[in-house]
């Protein structure tokens, strides 16, 4: 009777991991319904009709029971995340206190991108037009969602 326990119970649990952690009919799902039949028919075979009924009756139980609660919303609550990401990948230019007319030094040739300091954040940027070389004095004249656009300042004649 060990076997037959033994065999609904590795079942029921490979018939839950086959629903709820690998997708799609697998090894997992047929070692479930070899499992449970293996278990039906030992006790149908081995033992007198009555019992393998009860046995039958017990395994359809078990495994709707665990199915239905498995399938639960309340069990799926309890399994997911309940935290919420906040950061974001690449922060806004306004976050990093970056604004048109803010001006700055090119790290590296912008040809059209290239990296630059603007205040104390190092950010990529692109020209506005044509190629800067490194170590130039930039000036943002536009912002569009996560690009920053600058043009070499130009030195003021007196």
């Amino acid at each position: 009777m060990g076997l037959i326990i033994t065999l609904i119970l590795i079942g029921v649990v490979l018939l839950l991991a086959e629903l709820l952690l690998i997708p799609g009919i697998g090894i997992a799902g047929i070692l479930a319904l070899a499992a449970l039949i293996g278990a039906n028919f030992i006790a149908f075979y081995y033992h007198p009709q009555p019992v393998g009924v009860i046995v039958l009756v017990i395994t359809i139980l078990i495994c709707s029971v665990g199915v239905w609660y498995a399938l639960r919303a309340k069990t799926w609550k309890r399994l997911s995340l309940k935290h919420e990401i906040e950061a974001k990948a690449v922060p806004l230019p306004q976050d990093l206190g970056i604004r048109i007319g803010m001006k700055g030094k090119t790290l590296g040739r912008l040809i059209p991108a290239g990296k630059a300091r603007l205040g104390e954040a190092d950010v990529e940027v692109y020209a506005f037009q044509g190629v800067i070389d490194p170590g130039t004095e930039i000036e943002v004249v536009q912002i569009e969602d996560l690009r920053i656009f600058v043009a070499p300042v130009v030195p003021e004649q007196v």
